[in-house]
């Protein structure tokens, strides 16, 4: 694949000459001198200026796709030679919303690359909603998420079960009650994940069917990973909804406490996703490895 094309595909991921030249380790002039080269030759402007941000202009974005597909097939190639001399070579680029990719899935890379040395990975993480955006963009191969909705061009195949509980800290008022009524779940005060969370979702659906209104629930603030929660439950005299896969060592050196809502459960099953029809053989060889690996 030609230089110019890579760096193209860079600056229109990033839509930023400055950003692509420091992940390229070149000059921004150089940058601008290889897209003007590949506009020359292909007799069409790529990029378009709006102030101070760039955008690509409609013959960039057919561009991007055809350059995207062109890279995907180099990359396919690589790692069908490598598969026949049995050494498996490539890029794969993984997708992980954040419980998965704090607590569930940096074991199975580890295993996965001393398995497959040879395959380059990289690690993007946000949440459910971000990810699958970035796998719909071509960003990454794979994608894992947590939330219960389904996208008609996303294939979904679930690989490990999960619950979301009701925590504590153990220092709160809350912490001696082994059980709450769904009434007292909704007066005491709540700290949550963020909008676009996965883990929100899940919650935000079960409590519908349990016929009760999101509106109505006491929560204090948002934030934007179970991390920060776990944290702030130290001095937080209320509760969290967070997952159990996310709270083991916690619960082992009884720094927090589960409470269970009476008639009331919310689980859900992580999922490892595909775009509809265009998974790579680097991308299902990975799945293939999830699903044997002792979760």
């Amino acid at each position: 694949m030609d230089y110019r094309d890579q760096v193209f595909l860079i600056v229109a991921e990033n839509l930023s000459f400055s950003k692509a030249a420091e992940e390229l380790f070149i000059s921004q002039p150089a940058v601008s001198k290889h897209i003007k080269e590949l506009e020359s030759k292909l007799n069409s402007a790529l990029f378009e200026r709006k102030g101070n941000k760039v955008y690509l202009t409609k013959a960039g974005k057919t561009t991007y796709g055809y350059l995207k597909k062109i890279m995907q097939q180099y990359e396919e190639l690589d790692f069908e030679l490598g598969r026949m001399n049995d050494t498996y070579k490539g890029t794969l680029r993984i997708g992980a919303s954040s419980t998965i990719s704090q607590y569930i899935i940096p074991k199975v890379i580890a295993a996965f690359h001393k398995r497959y040395p040879k395959i380059e990975l990289f690690l993007l993480n946000g949440n459910s909603f971000e990810i699958e955006k970035k796998l719909l963009e071509n960003k990454i191969e794979v994608a894992l998420v947590e939330n219960d909705s389904s996208q008609i061009n996303i294939k979904y195949v679930s690989f490990l079960d999960d619950e979301i509980v009701a925590v504590t800290g153990t220092q709160s008022a809350y912490s001696k009650l082994k059980s709450i009524s769904l009434t007292d779940f909704q007066q005491i005060p709540i700290v949550l994940r963020e909008k676009g969370s996965g883990t929100l979702e899940v919650i935000q659906k079960q409590l519908a069917k349990n016929k009760v209104k999101f509106e109505n629930l006491n929560i204090l603030i948002h934030l934007g990973s179970t991390e920060a929660i776990k944290n702030f439950l130290c001095d937080f005299d209320g509760i969290a909804l967070i997952s159990e896969k996310a709270i083991e060592k916690e619960l082992l050196l009884k720094q927090i406490t589960k409470i269970s809502i009476k008639g009331v459960h919310f689980y859900r099953k992580f999922r490892v996703a595909f775009r509809q029809g265009q998974e790579s053989l680097s991308s299902r060889l990975f799945a293939d490895f999830l699903s044997k690996h002792n979760l």
